[in-house]
């Protein structure tokens, strides 16, 4: 009888010709992306779903994905979307949204082709342009930086089926990923194979192909792989290997048995810093991977230490939200998110391991640690200091909360640093908030979320009472918090200081009182500013147009940095800028820049319990 169903089935099907058994849904979604046809920056791809059996079928590309907490709406890189049938037909397609194309009928679906451009090229085109590191790289022949949630669409309704990825690669070019790689029957290396469980994986795993230049260590059990593109050679994999291992090994003494991976991939894209290379800097966390851009023209002190802050924070996230996360994130939906409250932990408490760590692996000192702490604090206070941070985190991709979106890296981490502090005093040294987070890793896990609700409750239950409190007081509240309390439970305090940077115009030793707008416009942070400044009259803000009747831009910034080096004191200056619209001249002298600002220091004539205290929370 069973034979005679097949049989009848087959013949009902032959009016579109499919294969029968590809209507079955654990069958993959097979996307073959086109890396050696490759024309303006732009690659085709085609995609075969299997068979539908419904009338309408749509397709979709990612509003957002995780990690990103922007609309970024990728589905505007893709353009001339087409379905066939099986017979190669032509088969209507409408766009009825940014990101979402229907195809009917649906059942008689084959396969569906568009062309996918990158994002590197038009960061200067648009005024949102996509954070380089989720962004994508087509330099045919050369290299193909690739965020597949860019490149790699999901059918409604079916994005937790298996993908087959296929890509035609250019001779001369290999793969960096954390994919896992299917074995491929074309015997002249002309394409690469890789496997994903789910569209979450697709998402999840960023791929980089270019010339080979990657170097692998283990990091215990955790076989890490460093894979480099400089253009014009300035570095290798090599030549970055032994602080990145150094810094990895570190990290994982720091976390001790906790762990999410057994493999990670760290994709490190160098910028030329033309004019269509990318300005985002900085790097997006995966399970298993990270991607990080940063200029070529670094000198290598200055690449180790960014590396060391930006890696070290992607590393950590295997622990939050890789390991702990609410369903909002598990069950993520591309196209209509509901965000996690919990941005304190997976931001703040990834940040706030990523500075504690290194002090507590003797990376950096007591001073260095404090100085790091302070600016957050003095970054923070740039923020809405009474904005609920739950409320923020769960608004953040509307306004007026996605504007405080990098507090989560200043005032997130300063939260942890509280919550450390708490449970250190509480447990008389004993646990601090990485044990909290070991515990919570037993409770949850990678494949068990938390309900986002429930979470503060599990907290103060695996805690104490007083972290509820300041749960309730300050991190669902809107209480801004007196840092110098906490400081003060270890022994610390805020004193008055001044910082003279006579060689430092244009910044401190810590961070720059200029940035670059994604237009390439230099203008003045809105931060706490030199003497230099505020003696010439400028505001945070300004944009500086020219100086003593030369132009500068993001292309000539570091022209302006080696000629600032010239500028003596008392000579005159003139500065061109423009002002919230209007056009200005501010003419003056070159200063000695001095700045006013604060300093954590030990207090002095303490209990040694205090300082016991200290010393748990910074070294064990």
């Amino acid at each position: 009888m069973k034979n005679i169903v097949w049989l009848l089935a087959g013949i009902l099907l032959t009016g579109c010709s499919p294969k029968f058994n590809d209507m079955a849904g654990d069958l993959p979604v097979k996307a073959q992306l086109d890396l050696v046809n490759v024309s303006q920056d732009r690659i085709t791809v085609t995609v075969d779903p299997g068979r539908f059996n419904q009338d309408t079928v749509v397709f979709m590309i990612p509003k957002t994905v995780p990690g990103t907490y922007s609309v970024d709406n990728y589905g505007k890189y893709i353009q001339n979307v087409s379905a066939y049938d099986y017979r190669g037909k032509a088969l209507p397609v409408t766009q009825d949204g940014p990101n979402r194309w229907s195809i009917t009928p649906g059942k008689y679906l084959d396969r569906i082709t568009y062309e996918a451009n990158d994002t590197f090229d038009t960061e200067f085109q648009t005024d949102s342009p996509v954070f380089s590191p989720a962004g994508t790289n087509i330099e045919k022949g050369e290299n193909f930086f690739l965020n597949l949630h860019m490149l790699v669409g999901y059918f409604e309704g079916y994005d937790r089926r298996p993908y087959e990825l296929e890509f035609i690669k250019p001779e001369g070019l290999e793969a960096a990923t954390s994919l896992t790689r299917l074995s491929n029957n074309k015997k002249d290396n002309s394409s690469d194979m890789f496997y994903a469980s789910r569209y979450f994986e697709v998402t999840d795993n960023p791929i980089m192909f270019s010339r080979p230049d990657s170097e692998s260590f283990m990091v215990n059990d955790i076989e890490v792989t460093l894979s480099v593109y400089s253009p014009s050679k300035v570095y290798s994999a090599l030549s970055l290997k032994s602080e990145m291992e150094t810094m990895m090994k570190a990290q994982k003494r720091f976390l001790g048995a906790l762990d999410g991976t057994k493999k990670y991939h760290i994709l490190l894209y160098l910028s030329d810093m033309n004019q269509n290379g990318p300005q985002g800097f900085g790097a997006l966390e995966h399970h298993t991977s990270t991607t990080v851009v940063l200029p070529e023209t670094m000198p290598k002190s200055m690449l180790v230490e960014t590396m060391v802050d930006v890696v070290s924070h992607e590393f950590f996230h295997i622990v939050t939200p890789l390991t702990i996360h609410s369903e909002e994130v598990h069950y993520f939906n591309y196209n209509d998110p509901e965000m996690s409250q919990h941005l304190w932990m997976y931001e703040g408490v990834t940040e706030y391991f990523a500075q504690l760590f290194q002090i507590n692996q003797g990376l950096i000192g007591e001073d260095e640690f404090y100085s790091r702490i302070y600016q957050k604090i003095q970054n923070a206070s740039m923020y809405d200091d009474q904005m609920s941070f739950t409320e923020m985190s769960a608004n953040i991709l509307e306004a007026p909360y996605k504007d405080n979106y990098a507090n989560v890296y200043e005032k997130g981490a300063l939260i942890a640093m509280c919550m450390d502090i708490i449970i250190r005093e509480e447990s008389k040294g004993d646990r601090g908030i990485l044990s909290l987070m070991k515990a919570l890793s037993e409770r949850y896990g990678a494949d068990k979320p938390f309900k986002d609700e429930e979470l503060f409750g599990a907290i103060e239950a695996l805690t104490y009472p007083a972290v509820g409190e300041f749960i309730k007081t300050y991190i669902q509240g809107d209480t801004p918090i007196p840092y110098e309390t906490y400081l003060n439970k270890v022994g610390l305090t805020l004193t008055e200081t001044t910082i003279a940077t006579p060689s430092y115009l244009f910044k401190t030793e810590e961070e720059p009182f200029v940035d670059a707008k994604p237009s390439g416009e230099i203008y003045v942070r809105n931060i706490p500013l030199s003497s230099f400044y505020t003696e010439l009259g400028l505001e945070g803000g300004d944009v500086i147009k020219e100086i003593n009747g030369v132009s500068y831009d993001l292309d000539s910034a570091q022209q302006l940095i080696m000629t600032s080096f010239s500028w003596q004191v008392d000579d005159p200056i003139t500065l061109k800028i423009d002002r919230e619209g209007r056009e200005m001249v501010l003419e003056g002298k070159v200063t000695s820049p001095i700045l006013n600002t604060m300093k954590i220091i030990p207090m002095e004539h303490i209990e040694q319990e205090i300082i016991d205290l200290r010393k748990a929370w910074l070294t064990e």
